[in-house]
């Protein structure tokens, strides 16, 4: 028996990396969810979890919009500064969006802030339109751009992500797209990490709970819709180093935050245990699934919610105070060194994000000074008066009963959920380049008084 005790020794770094192999590449439990990182310079996959199943974007399509968008910009056919004017096809889109009236006038730059930052669906149409002429042109350029970029698993219906049949994407293809934003928009690239926006009197964060609260996140966008449930394409840079990270089908809005830091964590922690993990190749080259992409509905809009599920969801509190999830349990054994993290995501993310000066945003033509100052105090006194008209109708209809009302949208076909992982071979490598984010400040406007509240409307999913 004397024998069993040197063996072990011998081979005890080769059953370590086994199971590290396992855990890597293992079919996970059956589950509509999909995850992906992968390294921004090179597109190296560190981990995959049904990341070439086919999924609903829902708004993370804008991250396309804004490429698009931002490429015209650089090829010279319009500019930031160019105005775009709301139309009634862009009015009519369902919340969240910004609610301004047919014929008001906004700046590129400003309506992509509001774009990515409050993921207004108003503003996505109005830059589809300002570029593409219409919903269907900017469209046809979104499926040209994802073509030219090999994202094979998608299609674009519309430039904001509401339920449309045919609208799809996967992991792997989103975490293809933000890796070109990198490379390709250097100079732009602050508008996926704006923290908040300031319009008139309110203020309003980024979404993305990375942002602010993750150390060193750096872009890029949220998404819901109940046919998707939460999903999230988040980056982040650490010793000089970029990941990204795509979590898909989350059950709220905190809980894509936190899995996503768990990618992000784990990825930036194995740099130094890459031999105990088996290659998975370039992004580019995982291998597509063919099949319908699941369908949420039940489980991200059904009767159990206490409230009705959005974009907006602020579930701050769920994953702090059930600990640390499944998830963060197995990612402790392959931290640095073995050991585990000194703090979790969920704690991470639990706290507000950092104090910013949000980025100012306003309606009409580019303005500076003391213009600007005027601009802030007129759409503050505009956001007024329109509290001070609901708050007439709602008196005057003190037992009615508010509920959502959503443009009715075709939810797309369900489908059987996915349990897989993929894999598969090297990439080249492309380097990517850090932009710095303007922190436009200006003077706040006297807060005018506080008109009465109207009952609150449930926001619908989108």
């Amino acid at each position: 028996m004397e024998f069993i005790g040197p063996l072990l020794r011998r081979y005890s770094l080769k059953w370590i990396a086994t199971i590290a192999a396992l855990a890597v590449v293992a079919p996970c439990v059956a589950q509509a969810e999909a995850l992906l990182v992968v390294e921004a310079d090179t597109g190296k996959v560190l981990q995959a979890d049904n990341a070439t199943y086919p999924w609903y974007p829902a708004s993370v399509t804008k991250i396309m919009t804004a490429y698009v968008t931002l490429k015209a910009v650089k090829e010279g056919r319009l500019s930031l500064d160019s105005l775009l004017t709301v139309s009634p096809v862009a009015a009519s889109q369902s919340p969240s969006k910004m609610g301004f009236k047919p014929g008001t006038q906004v700046t590129v730059e400003n309506a992509l802030a509001m774009m990515m930052v409050k993921s207004a669906n108003d503003m996505a149409v109005v830059l589809a339109e300002g570029v593409g002429d219409s919903i269907d042109g900017f469209s046809a350029q979104m499926n040209q751009a994802a073509q030219r970029l090999g994202m094979t698993q998608t299609s674009y219906v519309n430039p904001n992500g509401l339920p449309a049949e045919g609208q799809v994407t996967s992991a792997r293809d989103l975490a293809i797209l933000a890796r070109a934003v990198i490379r390709e928009l250097p100079e732009y690239e602050y508008f996926m990490h704006i923290p908040a926006i300031r319009f008139g009197r309110r203020v309003t964060n980024n979404f993305n709970h990375l942002i602010g609260r993750y150390p060193g996140a750096d872009g890029f966008k949220t998404g819901f819709i109940c046919a998707s449930g939460y999903n999230l394409v988040g980056s982040a840079t650490r010793n000089g180093k970029r990941l990204i990270a795509v979590v898909l089908g989350s059950s709220s809005g905190h809980q894509r935050a936190v899995k996503a830091a768990q990618l992000l964590e784990r990825g930036f922690a194995n740099n130094g245990l890459a031999w105990l993990r088996p290659s998975l190749g370039s992004v580019d080259n995982l291998v597509p699934i063919d099949a319908s992409p699941p369908n949420l509905r039940d489980e991200m809009c059904g009767g159990k919610r206490k409230r009705p599920a959005s974009d907006e969801d602020d579930d701050s509190m769920t994953m702090a105070a059930n600990g640390a999830s499944g998830g963060e349990t197995a990612m402790s054994f392959f931290t640095a060194g073995l050991q585990p993290p000194m703090v979790k995501p969920s704690e991470l993310l639990a706290a507000g994000p950092a104090a910013v000066e949000p980025m100012v945003v306003y309606t009409g033509p580019k303005k500076t000074g003391p213009a600007l100052i005027a601009a802030i105090a007129s759409d503050a006194d505009k956001q007024a008066t329109r509290r001070g008209k609901k708050s007439r109708v709602a008196a005057k209809k003190p037992n009615a009963v508010a509920e959502a009302k959503p443009d009715a949208k075709p939810e797309p076909k369900a489908a059987a959920k996915p349990a897989v992982r993929h894999a598969a071979a090297k990439p080249e490598a492309a380097k990517p380049a850090a932009a710095a984010f303007p922190a436009p400040a200006a003077p706040r406007p006297a807060k005018p008084k506080a008109a009465a509240k109207p009952k609150t409307e449930a926001k619908p999913a989108g």
